[in-house]
């Protein structure tokens, strides 16, 4: 093969086959690397692209990085079907196939025991958004309604203690969001076999309406999914105001260590 080796994930043997019509980054096929009873996941990609230079200039173009990360997570996802992956960071790229047959002997061991512990175990993300009523501030002589009550602000004063019933009326949100995500995160901490605080993210980058309370990944037996989801069911049920979001089953992208980051893709 020509061209360089864009490296996805590294695998145990799996028997599965991956979709025919499987295509990755730069519209190139996934092919298995087999090197030490391992197996890298791999596509060809152009040098004009993934060369030092070139890469990074595109890593500052927002648009091409949110292509790249689309193909590269679309490659995991289906790995995740068939086998557990251990996915490695975006746009990790070696000359030719000597160069991923020497990164995996370089660190043959880590990769033997991450994929020992996460064999058969594959992520799920729980995020906590605290979501207030939507208000309308009222401007004194304007004649907005006050809080919701279908009042009006007939001065300076009442406008004022409009804002004040307002704002305590969010900080009370955010603390029983708050209260909520860390019981939360203890039940589901307590079933899972692991799991992993995140910080909570931006609305002004996520685009998430609310204020994230809880960003938490937890790492769960494939058997044992069914279970963990109907437990975030339940314990959900019992917060009204509060928004759970539920995503997965990922790879174990928040427990491999240093080898990989979970792209930030839009679905």
């Amino acid at each position: 093969m020509t061209g360089l080796r864009y490296v996805y994930a590294i695998c145990r043997p799996f028997r599965s086959a991956l979709q025919r019509q499987l295509t990755g980054v730069a519209g190139s096929p996934p092919k298995q690397l087999t090197h030490h009873g391992l197996i890298a996941v791999v596509s060809t990609v152009p040098e004009t692209d993934f060369a030092e230079e070139p890469l990074r200039a595109h890593l500052e173009d927002m648009e091409w990085l949110t292509a790249t990360a689309r193909a590269h997570q679309t490659v995991i996802d289906a790995l995740t079907v068939v086998t557990t992956p251990l996915p490695l960071r975006l746009a990790t790229v070696f000359r030719d196939d000597s160069g991923v047959r020497t990164m995996i002997e370089a660190r043959e061991d880590d990769f033997r025991r991450i994929l020992d512990r996460l064999e058969g175990r594959v992520e799920w993300g729980v995020k906590v958004y605290a979501e207030p009523e939507p208000t309308e501030a009222a401007r004194p002589g304007e004649g907005a309604a006050a809080g919701g009550t279908g009042r009006t602000a007939a001065s300076g004063r009442d406008y004022l203690r409009q804002r004040r019933t307002q704002t305590r009326a969010r900080e009370d949100v955010w603390q029983k969001a708050a209260a909520f995500a860390g019981r939360l995160h203890e039940t589901l901490s307590a079933f899972a076999e692991d799991s992993r605080l995140h910080a909570p993210q931006s609305a002004a980058l996520s685009g998430a309406s609310g204020q994230n309370m809880l960003n938490a990944a937890y790492l769960v037996p494939r058997r044992d999914s069914e279970e963990f989801v109907e437990l975030v069911d339940r314990e959900k049920d019992d917060a009204p105001g509060i928004r759970v979001e539920l995503t997965g089953p990922w790879a174990a992208y928040s427990f491999t260590g240093e080898f990989a980051e979970e792209p930030e893709v839009e679905p």
